[in-house]
């Protein structure tokens, strides 16, 4: 007999522990409880992470600015083992190549004129 893992949903800053149980989808989906989501403030649709503690629970947090997206890619790579920020680097530089390719072009263009 198999049996599935409970999900719960701590909120890590509460002094007073409470958890829900919640199904998961075949997907991987969960719903967030609506009490948990007003009491963190999350908005639907909205966003959130999931932050693993050192003492390995896993707290729901919502994300409210950019900021807080910070890190998140920290150790991934793309298809060609590059970083987010070497891959960001290399895009930045082939659209300034491509940009000084069309301001070439219409210069001479303009010359021509």
């Amino acid at each position: 007999m198999y049996v599935w893992p409970e999900v719960l949903i701590r909120e890590c800053m509460s002094k007073i522990e409470s958890e829900k149980v919640v199904s998961v989808s075949s997907r991987g989906q969960a719903t967030i409880p609506k009490e948990f989501r007003e009491e963190l403030g999350i908005d639907t649709p909205g966003r959130v992470k999931f932050v693993r503690t050192d003492e390995g629970e896993i707290v729901v947090r919502p994300i409210q600015s950019v900021t807080d997206l910070r890190g998140i890619l920290d150790g991934k790579t793309d298809e060609q083992s590059r970083s987010a920020t070497e891959r960001l680097r290399k895009d930045r530089e082939a659209d300034k190549a491509r940009e000084e390719e069309l301001r070439k072009r219409y210069a001479d263009d303009e010359a021509d004129a």
